[in-house]
């Protein structure tokens, strides 16, 4: 079972809409809406960009992480920067959303009876 969107009206009078697990964990909360009509469209985007969406890590950790290896040494041979494959990520979603919707149909249905 896949999570749900509840909308709602917040403490403030305002349109607000929330992101369920399954077990009922509230896992995200929207900014306040003036409209339900903005709220819809607010679930509508998230529901089109979050997909598939890339990470960020914007967090400190608690440790002191260590220094930067010194790249002038000729003794260090490791890659002090890991990269990602080149990867197209909207491609991919592309592709899991097309297996996911079945098949598409074009024109017309008659009814030869």
């Amino acid at each position: 079972m896949a999570g749900m969107f509840e909308l709602f009206i917040d403490a403030e009078s305002a349109f607000r809409f929330r992101l369920t697990a399954p077990d009922g964990t509230v896992m995200a909360v929207s900014k306040p809406f003036d409209t339900k009509t903005d709220a819809v469209a607010g679930i509508a985007a998230v529901r089109e960009y979050a997909g598939m969406g890339l990470i960020a890590d914007h967090s400190t950790t608690a440790a002191k992480a260590a220094p930067p290896p010194i790249l002038n040494d000729p003794g260090s041979r490791a890659d002090p920067s890991p990269r990602m494959p080149k990867i197209d990520f909207h491609a991919r979603a592309r592709a899991v959303r097309r297996a996911v919707s079945g098949p598409r149909w074009a024109g017309a249905v008659h009814n030869l009876s």
